[in-house]
């Protein structure tokens, strides 16, 4: 978007990727979802953009008579953003619903609130970068904060204190747990709906979370897993050898999508090649953990795990993707090593 051309911290994403998640033809979302897509003009000129979108899952069988919206970029003018947003409210009005709330996507797994810290920073792969006018323009049309995530960075050590290996040891024996690791990525695949039935069970009871469905659970195994390397996947099982936690980190691409500038090719795929292969930063993307198991030293496992595999890597730094404030069972991972809260952001609502 030009919006962004010369700034230093956007990271465009893959333009291919974009379209194929908006196509009702690609995207099994759709399935379950409608969406209006609108462009603002001024002088001949696009100045604006969103998506309106209802996620009928979400209202029918959670209850919540909301009307999202995303893909949301614009100048810094009132009336554009105005003039958007009346757009999501008439879809709202239309099939009686009671507000609306973003920038979200479709589901939980795309990329969700407005960034309100860390303005020269750097988003990850899958997170939202904007201005910091764009809070200041919902906040003047009467829009109140509603889910809020908050991001951290660290440096990983270069050695794990000794405290930690002993705990780590006594609780895969207190419990009956152990490692489990992916040779392949064919097998990974097939660990793919046990994690997502752990992320049911890790968020469930969040007011914020919607459960994926089986066909979009496929979307994204197909979507995601030729990108990720089975090394940063790091699965903990009991002695029945059922999967009660996991986590998924991978080595950063954003400095190499900011080259790619939204295109594979002719050299995109290049970058993006040679972040994977040497880096020495890595992003925290997702983490289940079975209830049971939480608050019981778990993610000192996959702590020690990922430092394995860090240090095989040369990955000195570590970033996480946002966690929902109030989720300080996950945040805990991370309380012995330092971390710095960089950024924080927020999705917005209003009545309509």
């Amino acid at each position: 978007m030009e919006l962004y051309k010369d700034n230093p911290y956007y990271v465009p994403p893959l333009i291919s990727e974009e379209i194929e998640a908006l196509n009702r033809d690609k995207n099994p979302v759709f399935k379950h979802a409608i969406a209006h897509y609108y462009l603002a003009y001024k002088n001949d000129k696009i100045v604006g953009r969103i998506a309106s979108i209802i996620n009928w899952k979400e209202v029918k069988d959670q209850n919540k008579p909301k009307v999202r919206f995303g893909w949301f970029d614009f100048i810094d003018d009132k009336e554009v953003v105005k003039k958007l947003l009346d757009k999501v409210i008439e879809l709202g009005k239309k099939h009686h619903l009671q507000y609306m709330e973003g920038p979200v996507g479709f589901s939980n797994l795309d990329k969700a609130g407005l960034l309100t810290k860390g303005f020269e920073e750097i988003p990850t792969m899958v997170t939202l970068y904007n201005y910091p006018y764009y809070e200041e323009q919902l906040l003047n049309l009467n829009f109140e904060p509603a889910a809020e995530w908050i991001e951290y960075k660290l440096d990983f050590p270069s050695v794990l204190p000794e405290k930690v290996v002993k705990f780590t040891r006594l609780i895969k024996e207190r419990y009956e747990l152990k490692v489990k690791n992916f040779q392949s990525k064919e097998e990974l695949k097939e660990a793919v709906e046990p994690m997502f039935e752990l992320l049911d069970k890790t968020y469930g009871h969040l007011s914020s979370y919607v459960p994926i469905p089986k066909e979009q659970i496929q979307h994204y195994k197909e979507k995601y897993i030729k990108l990720i390397n089975t090394d940063f996947v790091n699965c903990i099982v009991d002695k029945d050898d059922k999967m009660i936690a996991f986590a998924i980190t991978m080595p950063s691409y954003s400095k190499a999508l900011q080259k790619a500038n939204g295109k594979l090719f002719p050299f995109g795929w290049w970058y993006l090649w040679q972040a994977s292969k040497k880096n020495d930063t890595a992003a925290f993307y997702l983490i289940g953990i079975d209830p049971i198991y939480q608050g019981k030293g778990v993610t000192a496992i996959i702590f020690d795990e990922m430092f394995k595999v860090f240090s095989k890597y040369g990955i000195q730094k570590l970033e996480t993707n946002p966690e929902l404030a109030e989720n300080k069972s996950i945040q805990t991972l991370w309380k012995d090593y330092n971390p710095v809260n960089h950024k924080r952001r927020k999705t917005f609502r209003k009545d309509i």
